[in-house]
């Protein structure tokens, strides 16, 4: 057996231990009940895949009602989850397996229909490039945004208390707190906009709130993560120096920090004079004060090597592991030849996908999943945006 440095063991500065440096990336489900509580289908499909991974993050829940961005998402949004969460917190942790919930605000990146007839909000009223035919959200009042904020904090407190080891903020594929950072969706003039120190102002009094829930509440070692999308294409909007600028200023806040982003392998996207990866600039910027979780269409143990050597502390596996539960465990024992990087449409049901998830990889994201029934050549996604960064059309 070929001996990987992503099997070994890795100790944040908090104390918590995983067994190895392999991150099962949060992806979406769809498969929640209609109010965000977990489904039996759910665990199932967790069950599968716990066990190899050091660490799953969880597909991402709302942490109030107008913050669900999609169907079938889960929710932290009151204490009725906490059960579900529970049940959902023990099937990922077992084997030695640690587990970090997601939580969100969708903001603008919602619609009237899934709000149940209630106008999405997000910083500034304007209306997303991204579909064509998003909504004109409503721009938050102050009183709102402080709503939200302890809302953020409340949901940590029900992370807590239902066994998660930590819980991810979703700083990233355009949802609020991304809106509220970038100048394409956030205007406002007030203390919550302006210059870009300000537009930071809302993710920090996240992180400051969710510390504070941290240290009361927590009896062990917790993480606070956040997720971050390198850059926007639009224009005005978040550029790589914007998020270099950002990972700075919270680097010392957080427990980590995981990229999105189609490619490991990615260069800025706005200036192709740049031919330093993402991966490697953030690095730099973090200069070792937290782990960095690099990601980006890792399938084989080569590419989840790699992406240690270029500069990430952990790695983190998506849609790999929809496609190869057991993929640890065949890098373990030396089985790396029956790993699959492919996926038939026959072997859904086999692999103990959702049937409301099979249909969303069938119609959002048959161009990434390598279907052993496309005939259309693979995009490493290295100089553009994949479809999972905010793209994907949601049922």
């Amino acid at each position: 057996m070929t001996s990987y440095t992503f099997l070994e063991p890795f100790t944040f500065q908090n104390g918590l231990q995983l067994k190895n440096k392999v991150i099962m990336a949060p992806m979406t489900t769809m498969s929640s009940f209609y109010n965000g509580m977990i489904t039996q289908d759910e665990l199932n499909y967790y069950s599968a895949r716990s066990g190899g991974p050091g660490m799953i993050i969880t597909a991402v829940a709302n942490v109030t009602n107008n913050g669900k961005g999609f169907e079938g998402e889960l929710s932290v949004s009151s204490d009725d989850m906490i059960p579900g969460l529970r049940q959902l917190a023990n099937t990922l942790k077992k084997n030695g397996g640690k587990a970090v919930l997601q939580i969100f605000h969708a903001g603008r990146k919602s619609t009237s229909n899934i709000l149940r007839g209630e106008t999405p909000v997000s910083a500034s009223a304007i209306a997303a490039s991204y579909p064509k035919n998003s909504e004109i959200p409503r721009a938050l009042t102050h009183e709102e945004i402080e709503g939200i904020i302890s809302a953020f904090g409340k949901a940590t407190k029900r992370a807590i208390e239902a066994g998660f080891d930590g819980i991810e903020l979703h700083g990233a594929n355009t949802y609020l707190l991304q809106q509220f950072f970038s100048e394409n969706s956030n205007q406002r003039t007030d203390k919550w906009g302006g210059n870009r120190d300000k537009r930071m102002t809302f993710a920090l009094r996240v992180i400051d709130e969710v510390s504070r829930t941290i240290e009361q509440y927590a009896t062990q070692p917790f993480l606070l993560g956040y997720r971050i999308s390198p850059e926007e294409i639009e224009t005005p909007g978040i550029r790589l120096e914007d998020t270099l600028y950002f990972v700075n200023a919270i680097k010392h806040q957080i427990s980590y920090l995981h990229l999105s982003m189609g490619s490991y392998l990615r260069t800025s996207l706005n200036d192709s004079s740049d031919t330093t990866p993402i991966l490697k600039q953030i690095s730099t910027v973090i200069d070792g004060a937290i782990p960095l979780i690099g990601i980006g269409s890792v399938e084989t143990p080569r590419e989840a090597e790699n992406v240690l050597n270029s500069g990430a502390d952990l790695v983190a596996i998506g849609r790999e592991f929809i496609r190869e539960p057991q993929w640890v465990q065949k890098v373990i024992t030396g089985d790396e030849k029956s790993i699959r990087t492919t996926i038939s449409p026959n072997d859904l049901d086999e692999l103990v996908i959702p049937s409301v998830m099979q249909t969303y990889l069938k119609e959002s994201f048959n161009s990434v999943m390598h279907f052993t029934t496309d005939t259309n050549k693979i995009d490493t996604y290295q100089n553009q945006l994949a479809p999972m960064e905010g793209f994907e059309k949601k049922l």
